[in-house]
């Protein structure tokens, strides 16, 4: 299954449960189609979200010893994240792979330079448990008076198909049809605790970035 290309910034799981709880009529509720007169008219995918965690899609190398925007080096972002997930296949692991480019930019253009930027690629679980992490190196070349170049870069990551998929119960409680009279008809079952909790268990994210320093985190945390 083709995934779309994510942006840098990416809303939290327990965002997403609270835009799911706005009525309305049909409408897509992120990986659920629902339909307030009938109830979810198309379960979630078992195939994780592919993001990039805020303050990590890009990376700043200032010249050694000053911390001032003037002091700027080199500047580089993860941009063309795409997936591909073999949810098809009906295999027991969910194999999950990542491309992304990164595309860098530096002030001074005078000679050949190679750069290698660290990046990770991690899988989290409910929006809050790492589950497993790789590093990796992304390596950029500039010719002699270029000022931009660009590198590929991918990753991949598997997780448990029985793990990311709802329960019965739960699958079944989403799907059932809602009739006036009925005495939940009115209440989403997305707002039940333990719908929610399902949903939390079961939703799986895989996250590219840069693997930042301190230093280099808390630039981009305050720009």
């Amino acid at each position: 299954m083709s995934g779309p290309i994510i942006r840098p910034a990416r809303i939290g799981l327990a965002a997403s449960l609270a835009l799911l709880s706005l009525a309305g009529c049909a409408k897509n509720r992120g990986e659920l189609v629902v339909d307030d007169s009938v109830g979810v008219t198309a379960l979630r995918s078992p195939c994780p979200i592919v993001a990039i965690p805020e303050m990590t899609g890009d990376i700043t190398l200032l010249a050694p010893g000053r911390t001032d925007a003037g002091a700027i080096d080199t500047v580089a972002a993860i941009t063309n994240l795409r997936s591909t997930c073999n949810d098809a296949a009906k295999a027991d692991q969910l194999v999950t792979r990542v491309t992304f480019d990164v595309i860098a930019r530096r002030t001074d253009s005078h000679g050949a330079r190679h750069l290698e930027l660290p990046y990770f690629s991690a899988v989290q679980r409910g929006g809050a448990t790492l589950v497993a992490k790789q590093q990796g190196i992304i390596r950029i070349d500039f010719a002699d008076g270029q000022d931009r170049a660009s590198a590929s870069a991918s990753a991949q990551a598997q997780v448990s198909r029985a793990e990311a998929t709802l329960p019965a119960a739960i699958r079944a409680r989403l799907a059932r049809k809602r009739k006036a009279g009925d005495t939940d008809a009115a209440v989403d079952p997305l707002s039940l605790p333990e719908v929610k909790a399902a949903l939390t268990k079961a939703t799986f994210e895989v996250l590219i970035g840069f693997q930042l320093t301190e230093p280099q985190l808390a630039y981009n945390a305050t720009r």
